[in-house]
């Protein structure tokens, strides 16, 4: 079992229809026939939505993808349209509200990977390959690959696993023009954050990203090199050999298969809620992470 713990009910406001209550985001089109995309502050781990959420998740997210949108626009451009709050809209949409071209998505999770661990670490470990592409001997979890690799995966339901798949299965479902296309741009727009990071000590392992086209044109959408959707390590404290030290919801991962909070991941029930101290912690990585990368204090 995964999915919603308990799934909230959509918020009304007048203009908007709403469309999808998704993992950590809710998708509306108001009247004009755009998207109006909302970060909540939920959390999403073990393919679980927890009943406890993050305080200022969803903008912290929000306003670190729109710092990312305007250091990309020259490789790729972003749905975005605006941050204006839809009238009508709760106060509590404000900085994590983004209204958006409509989209063609293409349903592929774009993933560029420069270092070794997650399940690329877990296939590694079996056939000496991620995706199908041959890797070097050697390479243990932390591991700097020799170049970057494109590492594309199926894009799952809400409750369901991603899915690891290869190019030549991208290139089936979407065509070989337009695989090769995710790939040249993913590449490129993770080489390109991956040296912004680095200049912040900052290690980009992975990330993700989903696009779409708008008529012709690739476009990057939903969220963009955020602590969800990225692998970030602090550089100094990168060692090779074990799991890194990250910017993301670890402290949740780790309390949540831990004794104290008595639940087995493998089995039927929910996870709980989480404690008070655990929740700090990963909003504090949060905010940490944004700061580092951005230069600017969250207030």
């Amino acid at each position: 079992m995964a999915g919603f713990v308990e799934k909230p009910e959509p918020i009304e406001v007048p203009g908007l229809t709403h469309l999808h209550t998704g993992k950590v985001r809710d998708l509306y089109r108001n009247e004009a026939g755009e998207l109006v995309m909302v970060a909540t502050d939920r959390i999403s781990v073990y393919d679980w939505v927890l009943p406890t959420e993050i305080p200022d998740k969803g903008r912290i997210l929000t306003q670190l993808s729109l710092w990312w949108f305007g250091r990309l626009t020259d490789l790729v451009p972003n749905h975005v349209i605006s941050t204006d709050l839809p009238a009508g809209a709760p106060a509590d949409w404000e900085g994590r509200t983004l209204v958006c071209t409509p989209l063609e998505m293409i349903p592929v999770e774009c993933v560029a990977r420069g270092f070794l661990t997650g399940s690329g670490l877990a296939e590694y470990n079996e056939t000496r390959t991620v995706c199908g592409l041959a890797l070097p001997e050697g390479l243990v979890d932390g591991s700097e690959l020799p170049g970057a690799i494109f590492t594309p995966a199926t894009k799952a339901e809400v409750g369901d696993h991603d899915e690891n798949v290869s190019y030549e299965e991208v290139a089936r479902v979407v065509g070989a023009e337009t695989a090769a296309l995710l790939r040249r741009t993913t590449l490129d727009v993770y080489a390109r954050a991956l040296e912004v990071a680095r200049d912040r000590g900052i290690i980009l392992a992975d990330t993700k990203f989903e696009f779409g086209f708008d008529g012709d044109r690739l476009v990057l959408a939903d969220e963009v090199l955020t602590s969800d959707s990225s692998r970030f390590w602090p550089a100094e404290e990168w060692e090779p050999g074990h799991a890194q030290p990250s910017y993301d919801k670890q402290y949740v991962r780790d309390w949540l298969t831990s004794p104290t909070s008595g639940w087995d991941k493998n089995g039927q029930l929910p996870p709980p809620e989480l404690p008070k101290e655990v929740v700090e912690a990963t909003r504090a990585k949060y905010v940490e992470a944004y700061e580092r990368l951005t230069g600017i204090s969250w207030t």
